[in-house]
């Protein structure tokens, strides 16, 4: 299909050439009954587009190659087993071939670093699973502190968002006889004691908020049931979000039990709970509790706060006595990390005498530790490798040891250990190449957005690429929720992509957390179009460079990044040839009636003030699809069992598509929830079809076929 580009058109770049199509009444909706979730008639319609969409790229010769070599991938034993430190003990939660539900399994910290450790298993939910009739997915553990020994474990049934928790004993590897077991629920936990736990749950009417969450916490003694549970704090009904418990611990034996209350996504009332008492801590809402050191509790912000005489900038990391946060005197912050413009907080791990931070600089990751001494807080940078996202793998209050992440776009991920105390860091595992990276090269450039901005992008491509704009080029993003997307090793994207001489690109646009919280801010509620001008900005600067072209661009996202996809596959139709929608946000009019989207409005604006709906209604994507527009068929992909944004978006706007006489693929994957990751052949299988459409649109058919 031939498209035509005009570069550097205002127009085009602000989305103002592309009038929105009248926005339908919701209760006009013809495709409501797509919203139920697991209807037999809904389920119906998902069966028959599985089955169309299954044809056309499982039956496509290139897709068993590449279901096998993302599979491969995948399950390799030789990955590296990311560590969790726990009762100087290294755990680790591992899939392969042989586990495709996965394994909780330990080993010491010296056997850890040999090259093949000794690994014990305590939970089998392979095993599990077949037991107890259940797709289990694993969603982490909360571990007793001080004493490490017990756990409640998080399982899900098939990958949704809401959990069962069974206390589990890390000495035994059995579950507790007679322990905590709590039904299924979107709740969170923490040990108050060894036989108390704080648990934020559905307890019946009128305990959930709008968007599904919980706001009453209750503690819960050992051996009682639900019903006996002891109210300890409670929300509101009319909270987007939640409240949760949280316990902090540092090394010097110091403990604290803290709430959050989520009355907006991203503004936070905090609480510390002192015996029978919760009082409110005057912390800014724009903030986060990170850890505790010593006594102080560090505490991350995004936005700007006056207290004691300091002025704390956005986006800074600071630390308070926690004495004085039980007191109530008056809080001096001491600032430890306050960002440049191109600087963020990634990362943040209190050890048992230090901190360890993760930071960007530049979409470039840097660490620095951080101690406190006589004279105050002072910082030692750590030396590790330059362009590349640096992560903490694990760190804990019990030892200053820390294990720090290193990856890049052709760096395969490396694992290296440290001692906070003294930092320097050495490299204790190493994932070989999956893919021959011989002859690319990473660049960096920055397009201007339509306000003039710029805006970074990262590019990985052949050194000897022909700048005619023939190379076929697939472009990510996710742009929401202060989010930064930062270079990593995409091994399978690499080994299905970019061994064939293709080109990826990852834009770095406002609406996430690259550049700190003001990065974020930009694009929030109506301002958000600002986003969508920066991806398509990014698209531009490609296509003026020659680095690509539109017959031989595709692009992709997820969650928020979806809701990208489908507002460019319906701003800028003529900059691509291939649209991936992944498990979207697509009816902004109805989002907050769907899943968990009442929580979102802090980031999207509300349909319930006029001037947000009347935004909103511009950038539906299922709002403004238009008749007789030459789309790119787009391939749409979600799965039944996400309860966070819901499959129901996917659905209606394939049908509504299909009403349109507009071609597309869509496919429901029945298990995985949000994350598409109940098994480790189910991500394989959705990495392959989602090639197999790429190579499709961009690359022409298989050799076999011409």
């Amino acid at each position: 299909m031939k498209r035509i580009l005009t570069l550097v058109s205002a127009a085009l770049l602000t989305g103002a050439g592309v009038p929105p199509a009248s926005t339908p009444n919701p209760s006009d909706d013809p495709y409501i009954w797509l919203e139920d979730w697991t209807g037999p008639r809904a389920m119906q319609w998902v069966e028959a587009e599985n089955k169309a969409t299954e044809a056309a790229f499982q039956n496509d010769p290139r897709y068993a190659g590449y279901y096998a070599q993302a599979l491969a991938i995948a399950s390799a034993k030789d990955r590296i087993a990311m560590p969790m430190l726990i009762h100087g003990r290294v755990y680790n939660f591992w899939r392969d071939a042989d586990h495709p539900q996965g394994i909780w399994r330990w080993t010491s910290e010296a056997d850890y670093a040999r090259e093949a450790p000794n690994w014990t298993t305590v939970l089998d939910l392979d095993a599990l699973s077949k037991a107890d009739g259940k797709k289990w997915v694993w969603k982490g553990a909360s571990i007793l502190d001080p004493d490490e020994r017990l756990a409640l474990v998080n399982l899900s049934d098939g990958g949704e968002d809401a959990v069962s928790l069974r206390e589990f004993d890390l000495e035994t590897g059995q579950f507790v006889d007679g322990g905590f077991s709590i039904p299924t629920s979107k709740q969170n936990e923490a040990w108050l004691d060894r036989d108390t736990i704080l648990i934020a749950r559905d307890w019946g009417d009128g305990t959930m908020t709008k968007s599904g969450y919980p706001f009453v916490v209750k503690a819960l003694k050992r051996g009682e049931p639900l019903s006996s549970a002891r109210e300890i704090y409670r929300g509101a009904q009319s909270d987007q979000v939640g409240t949760f418990p949280l316990i902090l611990s540092d090394g010097s034996g110091n403990r604290a039990a803290f709430l959050y209350r989520g009355v907006t996504f991203f503004g936070n009332e905090t609480y510390l709970v002192d015996g029978a008492q919760v009082k409110r801590l005057p912390l800014p809402a724009k903030s986060n509790v990170q850890g505790m050191v010593d006594g102080q509790v560090l505490i991350q912000t995004s936005e700007a706060w006056q207290s004691g005489g300091v002025s704390v900038p956005t986006g800074a990391l600071v630390a308070v006595p926690l004495k004085a946060l039980q007191s109530g005197e008056t809080l001096k912050p001491q600032i430890l990390f306050a960002p440049s413009p191109r600087q963020s907080i990634d990362g943040v791990a209190a050890t048992k005498s230090h901190v360890i931070l993760a930071y960007n600089d530049n979409v470039r990751g840097r660490v620095m530790v951080l101690t406190q001494g006589a004279a105050g807080w002072t910082s030692k940078a750590v030396d590790l490798p330059d362009n590349a996202t640096i992560s903490i793998a694990s760190a804990s209050d019990k030892s200053d040891k820390a294990y720090l992440s290193v990856a890049g776009f052709l760096a395969p991920t490396t694992l290296w250990e440290m001692d906070a105390a003294n930092p320097a860091p050495r490299q204790v595992k190493a994932m070989p190449a999956r893919f021959d990276a011989d002859g690319l090269v990473v660049e960096q450039f920055e397009a201007t957005s339509s306000d003039g901005t710029k805006i970074p992008y990262f590019i990985v491509h052949a050194r000897d690429m022909k700048k005619d704009g023939s190379t076929p080029t697939i472009m990510t993003a996710y742009g929401g929720f202060e989010i930064p997307m930062t270079p990593s090793y995409a091994a399978i994207t690499g080994k299905l992509w970019l061994e064939r001489g293709n080109s990826f690109v990852l834009a770095n646009i406002r609406g996430g957390g690259e550049f700190g919280p003001a990065w974020h801010e930009a694009g929030l509620k109506t301002r958000r179009q600002i986003i969508y001008d920066d991806f398509a900005a990014v698209a531009q600067d490609i296509f003026a460079r020659k680095l690509s072209s539109p017959d031989k661009f595709g692009i992709y996202g997820g969650s928020n990044g979806g809701l990208l996809m489908g507002v460019e596959f319906n701003q800028h139709p003529d900059l691509w040839n291939a649209v991936v929608i992944q498990v979207p946000l697509l009816d902004m009019i109805r989002y907050e009636q769907i899943a968990a989207g009442a929580s979102w409005v802090d980031e999207y604006g509300s349909v319930s003030v006029p001037e947000e709906k009347a935004f909103l209604q511009t950038i539906s994507p299922y709002a403004n699809i238009r008749k007789g527009v030459d789309y790119p068929t787009p391939y749409i992909w979600t799965t039944t069992k996400d309860d966070r944004v819901g499959p129901q978006h996917a659905r209606k706007f394939a049908a509504r598509l299909k009403e349109y006489g507009i071609p597309y693929h869509f496919y429901e994957d029945t298990a995985g929830g949000h994350s598409g990751d109940a098994d480790i052949e189910q991500g394989a299988r959705l990495q392959a079809m989602q090639m197999v459409y790429f190579s499709q649109r961009l690359e022409g058919k298989a050799a076999s076929e011409k």
